[in-house]
């Protein structure tokens, strides 16, 4: 794998304001993602997992520049893309590309296959419609579905489906990265094997970087050459996918791959249910935003917020009280 870093993302900050208007202050803020910083390579699958509200979709809006962020830069490809305004983001709107979490309202009922597929086309320009209907037509017919289908409209078809005329069309100026959030979550399980390998298929064809956002951790562990676990919009454990699952060093990434069912009945996982909910984002806990529901936790995790560092090779976690055995982080 090309170690060369494609998207780096540094100090990456989103608050969204709580009440005030026009002339008002806002009454308070919601810190949805604090100081995320990662970088994914070049042709590597980059998983990013938390719970639900953990700051993961907006951290990828701001990645599509969707959102501006309060703080923090986001370079692509050795270029810092956070200050582009919309006309001069354009150019790079080719090479970075996202499927959607809902295949039903992420495609216009109104549209036919062929004109949802080659939108991304026309909005780029220099290309023909002889020249658009080739393209989609290879498209449509790598991503499993003939060329009936291009005269079509979404309600014919399947979630799993519109799913892969999703991926399509993201494909379709062929860009180094995707931003895939959840892509599989509003699909049956038998479906989701089928699009994941397809996912991956296409990644070795087209020379692609996936950033893959999910609170699935098979689906993580499936895809991904690293993870990061998000929680309360912070990043608190990046590792390589031999070490996430093998050797996970913060207490929430633990309670995450214990949550999941073993599919051997013989293979028993130590019990580690988290307690408590996930904190109010408008006023986190003081130290570490996790120490009211982990059971490792100690005096210095209600003070003191801990930083993400390096214990080993590869592998940097957030916490205080290392894996539950102890060992205390300076």
């Amino acid at each position: 794998m090309a170690e060369e870093s494609l998207l780096s993302v540094e100090k990456l900050s989103k608050y969204f304001p709580i009440g005030g208007g026009m002339f008002a202050k806002p009454k308070a803020w919601v810190k949805a993602v604090e100081g995320v910083s990662f970088n994914v390579r070049k042709q590597e699958n980059f998983g990013v997992v938390g719970e639900s509200g953990c700051g993961k979709t907006t951290m990828g809006r701001m990645i599509l520049n969707l959102i501006e962020p309060t703080t923090g830069r986001i370079v692509f490809d050795g270029t810092d893309i956070t200050p582009l305004s919309r006309s001069r983001m354009k150019p790079f709107r080719r090479h970075i590309q996202t499927i959607f979490q809902d295949p039903y309202s992420s495609l216009d009922p109104r549209m036919k296959v062929a004109s949802i597929v080659a939108e991304p086309l026309r909005g780029l320009g220099g290309y023909d419609r002889l020249q658009r209907r080739r393209i989609v037509a290879e498209l449509i017919a790598k991503v499993g579905l003939g060329r009936a289908d291009l005269d079509k409209f979404p309600h014919e078809f399947s979630g799993g489906q519109r799913q892969r005329i999703g991926i399509a069309r993201a494909l379709c100026v062929r860009p180094k990265l995707i931003v895939a959030d959840e892509p599989v979550s509003a699909l049956d399980v038998s479906i989701q094997a089928q699009v994941l390998n397809l996912l991956d298929d296409l990644k070795a064809e087209f020379n692609l970087s996936y950033l893959f956002i999910s609170h699935d951790i098979g689906v993580v562990e499936h895809m991904c050459d690293r993870v990061a676990v998000m929680y309360l919009g912070r990043i608190v454990e990046i590792a390589g996918i031999e070490a996430f699952r093998r050797n996970p060093l913060h207490p929430y990434t633990e309670a995450l791959r214990n949550a999941v069912p073993a599919p051997d009945p013989r293979h028993r996982i130590k019990p580690y249910a988290m307690k408590g909910d996930v904190p109010d984002p408008i006023s986190p806990p003081p130290g570490c935003a996790f120490h009211p529901r982990c059971d490792y936790a100690f005096e210095k995790c209600s003070v003191e917020r801990p930083r993400l560092k390096s214990v080993e090779s590869g592998h940097d976690v957030a916490c205080w009280y290392n894996d539950g055995r102890g060992l205390v982080m300076d």
